[in-house]
């Protein structure tokens, strides 16, 4: 089998040993901290996915960019090494973060994920960029990161926060807040 047929077929058999290809052409166990965190990385994605698809939230612009860097971030951990996340991503999101949040009331209380449907599917996706984010946290452990992606993602999840307040307001939804006992 040539290398261009192996590319393109979907089943490839050869993790059947609980072992995966990066694309250097080195293989890891499929529990490798650096293999959790890639399907973490996917996991994240697919969920702006569905985020993207929402009433309400299907027309952020940014969602599009966050998923391409989540690829930058993934192809980075499939060529050990590598760098394709920058400072420049990092302050983009902190841009972002601060353009959302200037407009949204200050906190009083801690927000429970909910509200809008768009607003608590932010709040999932958030959580998943936080489970992500201890993934990538626990492969720098065993093999230095990119310090810029994991800034990167860090921001990501405060984002997803923020816009989560913002979807509510937008849909004039009160955010679900705690109270306290």
């Amino acid at each position: 089998m040539t290398d261009k047929q192996r590319i393109n077929r979907v089943v490839t058999r050869s993790g059947d040993g609980g072992e995966t290809g990066l694309a250097d052409g080195s293989r890891r166990p499929k529990h490798a901290p650096l293999i959790v965190a890639l399907g973490e990385l996917d996991e994240l994605n697919a969920m702006i996915g569905m985020l993207r698809t929402q009433p309400g939230a299907e027309k952020i612009a940014l969602l599009d960019d966050i998923q391409q860097r989540l690829f930058d971030l993934g192809a980075e951990l499939a060529v050990p090494g590598s760098k394709r996340l920058r400072e420049a991503d990092v302050e983009e999101l902190d841009t972002a973060v601060a353009a959302l949040n200037d407009v949204l009331p200050p906190l009083r209380e801690f927000v429970l994920p909910g509200g809008h449907p768009a607003a608590a599917f932010c709040h999932l996706c958030r959580t998943v960029a936080r489970r992500a984010e201890r993934a990538l946290v626990a492969a720098n452990h065993v093999q230095p990161q990119n310090p810029q992606s994991l800034m990167w993602l860090n921001r990501l999840s405060d984002l997803l926060f923020v816009l989560a307040r913002t979807l509510n307001r937008q849909h004039n939804v009160s955010e679900p807040q705690w109270r306290p006992r």
